[in-house]
């Protein structure tokens, strides 16, 4: 089991630790309940170092990211970064991941810690044009900043601009008093926020430091638990969950990020399936009675017949509803539209919905 930077931090403020991609990382700190609710109101801080980051360069780095990715990098500039898939070549998904441009011919790509070694072996084996590699996974840890009051809390800490900052761009520069950290607007919670990159050395310093530029603002540390639950009332795409090797990205609702504009790997097919549309799609729904919908479940129609599986469900902190995703044929799939979930002996009707589940 691999151990974060912080893990020694964790265990004194007695996190719930538990094995989570290979890595001891912390689930949750009070309970999940009041985590979520500070990330929705005031500012919390997530450890989630077990990400991987690969270094991309050289004068063909773009060229690969275009072979492997389904959104369009060439539309990055320095300081922008994009939301992209790796397609596989059966329609599936390798990774979901995140790209940031550094340079011309510079770019980091944030892959989920589960798949570190996939995307590292697939990435190498469909680079044919030299594009220099490299995996930076454990040298780097990251911080998720996240909250209305983030932008607020942090400014002290950086000369970076923070309240002007655009979704999805970034800088790189001083950060408690640390110097070429990466500060991104990127965050998975629907509430705010920055990510951090820097080096597992510097790693107590910037923690220390975020706690107290945080403190008067009622900051408090996250654990993944929460980040799942804010994830899915935002409707978030969880790897392994909603989205896997089996899953296309039009299936998924990611047409928007599968740009036909330039050639990918298995692009020809996911044309083809967007054009035709696909068999089955990602649905949100919210049940219409207290049932809590869990990821495995059964989605059946109103003769009790299964026509999918709930891929995320959970107890909705901000809504106090049951509120879930899973696919289910296409003629089924509408806002509106009722289906129900198999709750060990009885059928739960929900509605579906429109996302996110959180407006807000």
């Amino acid at each position: 089991m691999k151990e974060v930077a912080l893990s020694a931090i964790h265990n004194e403020l007695n996190a719930k630790m538990v094995p989570f991609a290979g890595y001891n990382m912390p689930v949750s700190y009070e309970g999940v309940n009041i985590e979520h609710q500070t990330v929705r109101e005031k500012l919390g801080v997530f450890d989630v170092s077990h990400m991987g980051e690969f270094l991309i360069s050289g004068e063909n780095a773009l060229k690969l990211i275009q072979k492997i990715s389904s959104n369009d990098a060439s539309k990055l500039t320095d300081g922008k970064a994009q939301y992209s898939t790796m397609p596989n070549e059966n329609g599936g998904i390798v990774d979901d991941l995140i790209i940031y441009r550094l340079e011309a011919e510079k770019y980091l790509l944030v892959v989920n810690a589960s798949n570190i070694d996939k995307d590292w072996n697939w990435i190498s084996q469909h680079n044919d044009v030299d594009a220099t590699m490299r995996d930076m996974s454990d040298e780097l840890s990251l911080l998720a900043i996240q909250g209305p009051k983030a932008a607020e809390a942090m400014q002290s800490l950086t000369s970076i601009d923070l309240q002007n900052m655009k979704f999805y761009t970034f800088e790189v520069g001083t950060f408690a008093g640390v110097e070429k950290v990466i500060v991104s607007a990127t965050g998975y919670t629907g509430s705010g926020g920055f990510e951090i990159y820097f080096r597992n050395e510097d790693a107590p310093q910037i923690w220390a430091a975020v706690m107290e530029a945080g403190e008067e603002f009622g900051i408090k540390p996250i654990g993944l638990a929460a980040r799942d639950t804010l994830r899915l009332e935002m409707g978030y795409s969880l790897y392994g969950n909603d989205i896997d090797d089996t899953t296309s990205p039009i299936e998924a609702g990611l047409g928007w990020i599968t740009k036909f504009s330039k050639d990918f790997i298995n692009s020809e097919a996911l044309k083809k399936q967007k054009e035709e549309g696909p068999k089955r799609k990602l649905v949100a729904f919210e049940m219409d009675e207290r049932a809590i919908p869990r990821q495995g479940y059964d989605i059946v129609d109103e003769n009790g017949k299964k026509i999918g599986k709930v891929t995320s469900g959970t107890m909705s902190p901000s809504l106090e509803k049951g509120i879930g995703l899973g696919y289910v044929p296409v003629e089924v799939a509408g806002v509106g539209n009722k289906i129900s979930i198999q709750i060990r002996k009885k059928a739960v009707q929900a509605t579906q919905v429109k996302l996110p589940f959180y407006k807000g």
